[in-house]
């Protein structure tokens, strides 16, 4: 199989570009996973359509609405029948910069922004019918956990049917862990409004310094079709991060968090438009690889159906994501599993899920004038040896 560089090019550059979209996203719920990886946009910035010396700007745009109460994978409808479910309203921001060390070797620098908005009645006075049955809003914003990764192509871009890329960053804590707001309906009486830390789920940070790990790439099986996968951990060693839970029962849990992702890239014969669609696993889990795993979380996975739209020119890329869940699974934890065999009562918590995803992600390179000149004389006379 031979591949024409003129018209390859641009294909592996869409290509890039939804890979980097999806490992953009978030988990749809109060499993709280804030991002990733700490190498956004490293496929498309750092990979084959980014030459030695380029440079990108993206805008990674998401929301959801999250309401849907999972115990284990069993959905609890009542919640919603009562009007007792909780409501984060969640807004994502991210601004990845990133630059071609070499035709392989890739760095990225993320700076994230969140807002969220919660609405609950449990924390403002209590479910009716033994609380109020006033429903008020929480809400968190700003700066949330920087990364700064680098990655490194196996193989020279441009050059095979495929390519994989192995990445490694760190995820700085930034983003506010302690973040409070005010909640009504306080004290013995009900009758105080109280400032206190929210959510964990709405907290913009995590407060510890993680590493991650991931891998990425693509096998292209035609003109028309296009395999890609990609595959995330991030490692919070720190066990809490010293901040009570508004409860003051326990620290909130510093935890890690995976993600894996497979797909297939359609590309129609419209210039610089394909169709990807995909399946995804996300998630926080009970226990931590490195380091301890008490303290407070909502451990829990979601697994999602993943159609998307792009479309690439010379230097924008655009794209368009909805990934729609299938499958929601809110864990038992840690401190469930603990106080589980402390007391003999079985504890298993709850969490708040998205039915889906809204992601919309603008890139633009900026190319060096080596690199742009070698582009745009090419003819498309030469021809790249590939691997069926």
């Amino acid at each position: 199989m031979t591949l024409n560089f003129k018209r390859s090019f641009p294909l592996i550059g869409i290509l890039c570009f939804v890979l980097t979209v999806n490992f953009k996203s978030h988990a749809q719920g109060c499993v709280a996973i804030r991002g990733f990886s700490s190498c956004n946009g490293n496929i498309i910035n750092g990979g084959s359509n980014l030459m030695k010396g380029d440079f990108s700007v993206g805008t990674n745009i998401r929301y959801f609405e999250s309401f849907r109460h999972f115990r284990g994978s069993h959905e609890e409808t009542h919640r919603i029948e009562e009007g007792t479910q909780v409501i984060n309203d969640s807004y994502f921001v991210d601004i990845a910069f990133n630059y071609a060390i070499s035709e392989r070797v890739y760095a990225t620098f993320l700076l994230p922004f969140v807002s969220h908005v919660r609405s609950s009645m449990y924390e403002h006075g209590g479910n009716p019918p033994n609380g109020l049955g006033e429903r008020h809003n929480t809400r968190s914003s700003g700066l949330s956990d920087i990364r700064i990764g680098l990655g490194y192509w196996l193989f020279k871009p441009n050059t095979k049917s495929f390519n994989y890329a192995l990445g490694a960053g760190i995820k700085l804590p930034t983003g506010d862990y302690s973040y409070m707001d005010t909640f009504y309906n306080q004290g013995p009486n009900r009758d105080r409004d109280e400032l206190a830390v929210v959510d964990q789920s709405i907290q913009p940070g995590d407060g510890g310094l993680g590493f991650n790990i991931d891998f990425q790439g693509y096998q292209m099986l035609s003109d028309s079709f296009t395999l890609t996968t990609s595959l995330y951990y991030l490692f919070n060693p720190e066990e809490t991060n010293g901040v009570l839970t508004r409860g003051g029962r326990s620290e909130f849990s510093v935890p890690d968090q995976y993600a894996a992702l497979l797909g297939a890239l359609y590309f129609p014969k419209i210039k610089g438009v394909s169709f990807y669609l995909g399946g995804r696993i996300e998630g926080v889990p009970s226990s931590d690889l490195i380091g301890g795993s008490g303290g407070y979380r909502r451990p829990g996975y979601a697994i999602s159906v993943d159609p998307g739209i792009n479309y690439n020119t010379h230097n924008l890329s655009l794209s368009l994501n909805v990934p729609v869940a299938v499958e929601r699974n809110r864990t038992q934890s840690f401190l469930d599993k603990q106080r589980t065999e402390e007391t003999g009562v079985y504890r298993h918590g709850d969490a708040a899920f998205a039915d889906y995803l809204i992601n919309f992600n603008l890139t633009y390179r900026f190319r060096n004038k080596k690199s742009a000149m070698s582009h745009d004389m090419e003819d498309g006379s030469v021809d790249f040896n590939t691997i069926n």
